[in-house]
């Protein structure tokens, strides 16, 4: 039975967001603590666990707090379910199938709107106790859409260690009626007592309730590994006095370490923090850009390397069943049904990879499969079924299996798109495969390159082959980084492994696979400050 269609954008009573925090996790190291992290999942009704995304890890740490937040539509009608998932994650190499399990909690997302607060054991698979480990979940209706955008510096930070100087990052905190609740926790800079932050983004909302005469509070610490890092000193604010002091130039602040202050004479502070830049702008969602004319661009690209099989025999990943089946035809009409409606002329390029085509026979890793250069386009996903079974019969199945190649080529045109300035064009790349990639340094350094455009990238793993390379490049587990070492932007690749979905149909895999994808969107086009082409029409 197909799972049930989520409720449209129509039908939202609201959106929350939900702040987690763990205590008493298992401790699964034996040199040290657990570093855990949580994923959450949702499901529909007749659907599938699809994650919806993963906070950050934390180092050396029984009792977590995560500073990522999730936002999700709550449809007061509806049951969603959903799942916290907690792993020790030892290294931001570390797979979560890798990982020591530390526990789970279900619940409705109705369950937590309803009590605001809610605290609940972790379990094991089997149900048992996770130890004593508890998992909190807060939630917060979200209502204002504007966000601040800081670009924070500091200097003369206090020296902490012994063999070189600090490794600083800041904790931004908000004001709530129970105390200090953690909104935003900034990278590591190494060894640096003058750092500079990547610049961030926190919703108005989550830092202030809206309210920029209300205290939030700055902390600054040294990070060690053992978990247990050193204060360096904090300050207290509004958004009001820094929009006040940064009008000027720069806000700065005293960073002041209270107990230095009380024993140590002629004690001025422990370093300034400097807040080089800050404003306050509106956070376009995904419905935004789309209602607002952004167009989806959608391509395929199928694998047509030697370890498919030959398409002629029931073996064969290719072989079209009688009755019109076979898992490449599965992927392709299960994703591109979906976003086809984000697409206004429904004309989608189709390319094949790792085949032999004629009529020279070369291997070729972009050929459309409807062997028009000038024009590869299929009308709709119905043309490009067409396509697909046409073509087949007419190449040679080879090798090797390299994504380079038609990464960069829509790339290309996601590079033409950023260059106008405007959010009127986003790019998915739809990679339909069977096994390992051959080339695969290159394919890091296409995707470190792409995660700077407007495109993302996903993989269906279809077969039962070893998908370990398709998940280091789902940067779910950490950043992605090129092979001299350059970091991705942001996680553009999602990967779905089909045989999940075999029993549960083509929405469940849809809806998984497209999970992603609006926050992509958004998130891009928010980072690089483009609005919408036009403002959506009041409803």
């Amino acid at each position: 039975m197909a799972a049930a269609k989520p409720p449209g954008p129509a039908d939202c009573v609201t959106r929350v967001e939900l702040s987690i925090s763990c205590d008493n996790l298992l401790d699964m190291d034996v040199f040290s603590k657990s570093d855990p992290l949580c994923v959450l999942f949702v499901s529909h009704p007749g659907s599938q666990w699809s994650e919806v995304g993963r906070t950050e890890r934390v180092s050396n740490c029984l009792n977590p707090t995560f500073s990522k937040t999730f936002v999700l539509d709550y449809y007061f009608e509806m049951v969603q379910k959903l799942k916290f998932d907690v792993y020790d994650i030892d290294s931001d190499s570390c797979s979560v199938r890798d990982a020591d399990f530390l526990g789970e909690m279900e619940c409705t997302l109705g369950q937590i709107v309803s009590s605001r607060r809610l605290t609940k054991a972790l379990v094991t698979k089997d149900k048992r106790p996770a130890g004593n480990g508890t998992i909190t979940i807060c939630a917060e209706e979200r209502t204002d859409n504007r966000v601040v955008i800081f670009d924070v510096a500091a200097r003369k930070l206090d020296k902490k260690d012994f063999f070189g100087k600090s490794d600083p990052f800041l904790e931004i905190y908000k004001q709530t009626e129970s105390g200090w609740q953690l909104v935003h926790r900034t990278e590591v800079v190494k060894n640096n007592l003058n750092p500079m932050w990547k610049p961030f983004r926190i919703g108005l909302q989550s830092l202030c309730g809206g309210d920029v005469e209300k205290s939030i509070k700055v902390e600054c610490y040294d990070h060690n590994n053992s978990g247990s890092h050193s204060f360096i000193g904090s300050f207290q604010t509004t958004l009001s006095q820094i929009q006040q002091a940064s009008e000027s130039y720069a806000a700065e602040f005293e960073c002041i370490n209270s107990k230095k202050k009380q024993s140590k004479k002629g004690y001025k502070n422990s370093g300034v923090i400097v807040i080089k830049q800050f404003k306050i702008v509106k956070d376009f969602t995904f419905l935004d850009y789309i209602m607002g004319g952004c167009q989806i661009n959608f391509t395929i690209a199928i694998d047509f390397t030697g370890s498919n099989g030959d398409p002629r025999f029931p073996q064969s990943l290719h072989y079209i069943s009688p009755q019109g089946y076979n898992e490449y035809l599965a992927a392709i009409w299960a994703v591109g049904n979906v976003i086809q409606d984000y697409d206004s002329d429904k004309q989608f390029p189709a390319f094949g990879f790792g085949a032999q085509i004629p009529p020279t026979w070369q291997v070729s890793h972009e050929f459309p499969i409807n062997f028009n250069p000038s024009n590869p386009f299929c009308a709709g996903i119905e043309g490009v079924v067409s396509a697909y079974q046409q073509c087949l019969p007419q190449v040679k199945l080879y090798g090797p299996t390299n994504f380079s190649p038609i990464i960069n080529h829509v790339a290309h045109f996601g590079r033409e798109a950023l260059q106008q300035q405007t959010a009127s064009q986003y790019f998915v790349l739809l990679i339909i495969t069977d096994g390992v990639i051959t080339d695969m340094d290159q394919t890091r350094n296409a995707i470190v390159n792409a995660s700077r455009l407007p495109m993302s990238i996903i993989i269906v793993g279809v077969g039962g082959a070893d998908f370990d390379a398709m998940e280091f490049l789902d940067g779910d587990d950490g950043v992605l980084h090129s092979a001299t070492g350059e970091a991705a932007m942001r996680d553009i690749v999602q990967f779905v492994p089909f045989r999940q979905f075999q029993n549960a149909g083509t929405a469940a895999l849809a809806q998984s696979v497209l999970a992603e994808l609006p926050e992509q969107v958004a998130s891009f086009f928010n980072l690089f400050g483009l609005k919408p082409p036009c403002e959506p029409s009041p409803q």
